[in-house]
């Protein structure tokens, strides 16, 4: 059974479609990137996860059960740390720690205090003289404490330094190594990278790719960049080989230009003919896969705000 299982999810408001025909899953101690720009969805599917939204269509469980019918249950065995975090000003940040933990039962005071110490936080402080990075830490210090079986964690990092971002990617490092499942809706392509498993990208609430990082990688071009004694013209009539450009440097030809992943060995095979002096090859990024989908929204984009 899996943690989360969305299947043919729809929700709309007013003659907006939020969602569209959604699915998404997230295995027991998988750890899911949920990619997507502003608008694209991602905080409209956590809100029907906890039970605070009715989809129109389709299907939502956690642990195999209605987030909309048994929400307190289910919500005993997860954490969830929002983008923006709004605490109660009159609590200091351990109350509010203290106040969210009792939510899920008991919290564990060692790996509290720990918590505390790495994201730098002080916790007799008034919530009301925090920072939005410091409202974020006592969300995440708060989850990071329990005993959780899923965290879903929306936009998490927001506000944080880059240090404490660190901080964050090593913890949840940490809860991977324990199988815990968790669902990472971010925008911060490097920040899936890192430690997700597995990525779904969501555009217009729909899921348009959704697999491991290598499976989405072999939908992208590798990047490759060869030093050779000559150049005959031979790699331009090979399948698979896009936008080469031979260069004169001191020591040869520099070649550099994309290739599809299946056509890599005949490519590599032709190199070696020509004699290879150096090669770099760069692996496409979920830069390039994001871009794939909403290139040509940016594009659209960056023209009017130039006009």
């Amino acid at each position: 059974m899996n943690t989360i299982d969305i299947q043919g999810l729809d929700k709309s408001f007013g003659s907006v479609k939020a969602l569209d025909d959604l699915d998404l899953t997230v295995a027991p101690g998988e750890v899911r990137g949920f990619l997507g720009p502003n608008g694209a969805g991602k905080s409209t599917t956590i809100r029907v996860l906890l039970g605070l939204l009715r989809a129109d269509a389709g299907r939502a469980r956690l642990f195999g059960g209605d987030p909309w019918t048994a929400p307190v249950s289910l919500h005993r065995r997860l954490a969830y740390v929002p983008g923006d975090v709004a605490l109660w000003p009159n609590l200091t940040g351990g109350e509010a720690i203290d106040y969210l933990s009792r939510l899920r039962g008991r919290t564990d005071e060692r790996r509290k205090r720990e918590l505390l110490e790495r994201f730098e936080l002080d916790p007799t402080k008034k919530a009301r003289t925090y920072s939005k990075g410091n409202r974020q830490k006592v969300a995440l210090v708060a989850a990071f404490a329990s005993d959780a079986e899923l965290f879903i964690l929306d936009e998490p990092t927001s506000g944080l330094d880059p240090l404490m971002e660190a901080v964050f990617t090593e913890h949840v490092r940490e809860l991977k190594a324990r199988g815990t499942s968790i669902l990472l809706s971010s925008h911060i392509l490097s920040e899936v990278e890192k430690v997700c498993d597995t990525v779904t990208i969501i555009r217009a609430g729909h899921a348009v790719e959704s697999g491991t990082l290598s499976s989405l990688r072999r939908l992208t071009r590798s990047r490759v960049i060869a030093v050779v004694p000559s150049y005959d013209g031979s790699l331009a009539m090979l399948d698979g080989v896009h936008d080469l450009k031979a260069e004169e440097v001191e020591d040869g030809t520099r070649l550099s230009f994309d290739i599809d992943d299946a056509m890599a060995g005949e490519v590599l095979t032709a190199l070696a003919r020509l004699g290879i002096r150096s090669l770099i090859s760069t692996p496409p990024s979920l830069e390039e896969l994001f871009m794939r989908h909403y290139g040509d929204e940016i594009a659209a984009l960056e023209t009017e705000t130039s006009r």
